[in-house]
């Protein structure tokens, strides 16, 4: 595609449009939650970070939304750009790894997947990825990146060294800790309202070779948690997290796994690392798996529920982050509200452990104190039911309310509407630290309107 070069006539299109097609915009009008739908103008294909600059450059003066859109994993239309202009970031993929720095520099549009395939060929890994590699970089960074080894590093966004980022203004910036400081933490975990992400600088450490996975079972949620905080706590796993499963009678069962490097080496004593603990040992489940196995877990689920149909379907996913001792009490009352109980058939309900002093973006916001637990209730609804959409999205409502009343914050990758006032309080301090950046940054507001932050 040719660079863009064009004028924006105002207020409805841009000519010359290179790459423009109409199934470009249908698709920029739907997300994975299939739940939120929007009417863009148009879709553009940057070829270059230069020509993405001209183009918000020329749209910010003129009130244009622009929104950037990765691999389209958001789940409330959060992505999307009524009435204005959807950037696919694909064409900005390159990855390059610099092993004798433990760095890799990725484009906001590249996958992790792609991300892990450079860095394991130097031996080295990010030290936090998300579970499903198929988003991209900029996406997961903008909402802070929780993954399975959080409860010891914190968020993908809290291991990147330097950002290349185009503003609201039209404004190419490098910004990273030293320089540009306020932009950088503006944009980690900022959901994209101060900035678009066009490169990404992250830290790498050695990845192991192989790796040992416990599955470990649990018929009461207190032994559950207080056995995932024990191995959370226990520096030998590098990896901990969990779900709740459907058992018989309605009630549930829950599911701890945790990973430890592995070097291979017999014999490996796995009752040392697992005594002490109150899971069902007759039920345990442990294996070997090589490190980059371990990572792309998540492939065959995604070809089972493409086959299926089910990847297709409406996702109306809730994810919150509760203080950890309310935790026990709240998720098993949770899942026995019956306005949850399309989880049972269609859906997988995650548990995670998480360390506040780990989480360090200054934006993303967490309950108060130390110990913290993920709740992720990530169900599909059958398609052509907008009924049962409309109900899930309101028990997520209705859910998040009661976590709050318990100190509880939402991860705000969630469908779930929030108004004005609800961003405010969910950003409490730090929301006026985030309108000043907005400001600054994006002067016409046309950044991200997907999220209603300033409605």
């Amino acid at each position: 595609m040719k660079k863009f070069t064009g004028v924006i006539s105002p207020p409805y299109s841009l000519v010359p449009f290179p790459g423009f097609t109409v199934e470009d915009t249908v698709r920029a009008a739907d997300d994975f939650g299939h739940i939120v739908g929007s009417r863009p103008l148009g879709v553009f294909a940057p070829p270059s970070v230069a020509a993405l600059r001209e183009f918000v450059a020329l749209a910010g003066p003129q009130g244009l939304p622009v929104t950037a859109r990765g691999g389209g994993y958001s789940v409330y239309g959060q992505s999307q750009a009524e009435g204005g202009y959807v950037v696919d970031l694909g064409s900005l993929d390159e990855v390059r790894c610099a092993p004798a720095a433990r760095t890799l520099t990725a484009g906001a549009g590249a996958r992790w997947s792609e991300v892990v395939r450079a860095a394991l060929a130097e031996g080295l890994t990010p030290p936090v990825l998300p579970d499903h590699l198929g988003g991209s970089v900029g996406g997961l960074l903008s909402t802070g990146g929780l993954g399975g080894s959080s409860h010891r590093y914190g968020l993908a966004a809290d291991h990147v060294r330097e950002l290349d980022v185009v503003t609201g203004a039209g404004e190419l910036v490098t910004c990273s800790r030293e320089r540009h400081p306020d932009l950088f933490d503006a944009v980690l975990a900022g959901l994209g309202q101060c900035a678009l992400i066009v490169r990404a600088t992250l830290d790498l450490v050695p990845a192991p070779t192989l790796v040992r996975r416990f599955r470990l079972y649990h018929h009461s949620p207190g032994t559950f948690f207080a056995d995932q905080r024990s191995l959370a706590r226990d520096d030998r796993f590098s990896h901990v997290c969990g779900q709740a499963r459907p058992a018989l009678g309605g009630a549930w069962d829950y599911m701890i796994e945790a990973v430890a490097p592995y070097t291979g080496q017999l014999p490996y004593e796995e009752p040392l690392l697992t005594d002490g603990l109150e899971h069902d040992r007759d039920t345990e489940e442990i294996e070997t798996l090589s490190y980059g196995e371990f990572l792309r877990r998540m492939d065959r689920d995604e070809r089972i529920l493409r086959t299926t149909g089910e990847w297709q379907r409406p996702h109306p996913w809730l994810t919150l982050l509760l203080p950890e001792e309310a935790a026990p009490g709240f998720v098993p009352t949770a899942l026995a509200d019956h306005a949850q109980s399309g989880l049972r058939a269609c859906g997988v309900v995650q548990l995670r452990p998480l360390t506040s002093r780990a989480l360090r973006a200054p934006l993303l916001r967490r309950p108060r104190g130390e110990l913290l637990c993920l709740l992720s209730l990530m169900r599909t609804a059958p398609p052509g039911a907008p009924e049962n959409v409309r109900e899930a999205v309101a028990a997520n409502r209705a859910l998040y309310e009661r976590a709050r009343e318990l100190g509880g914050v939402l991860y705000p990758t969630s469908a779930l509407p929030m108004t004005g006032e609800d961003w405010r309080a969910h950003f409490g301090p730090a929301w006026e630290t985030l309108a000043r950046a907005k400001d600054r940054y994006d002067p016409h507001s046309v950044l991200t309107r997907g999220y209603g932050l300033w409605a």
